[in-house]
């Protein structure tokens, strides 16, 4: 079984590397962008057999910081 785990930062937490995008996107000349968020993709290929509660706590214990961050588990 193949997942996608998107790594995202909750809103209203600082961005500096989406800022940086956000910056050099102007400095090339590329108008109308008016915000960046940086995020993480993370692919995984389980076992058929591995629940959903295990990749839940996968997520939790290591692939994200849910402090700070948002996690979506997506099906490839």
């Amino acid at each position: 079984m193949k997942l996608r785990i998107f790594v995202t930062l909750k809103n209203g937490v600082l961005d500096p590397q989406g800022k940086a995008i956000h910056k050099a996107l102007e400095g090339l000349g590329f108008a109308g962008v008016n915000d960046v968020r940086a995020g993480k993709l993370i692919e995984l290929d389980l076992a058929d057999d591995t629940s959903d509660a295990s990749v839940d706590e996968m997520c939790r214990k290591l692939l994200a910081n849910t402090v700070i961050e948002n996690y979506r588990v997506e099906r490839a």
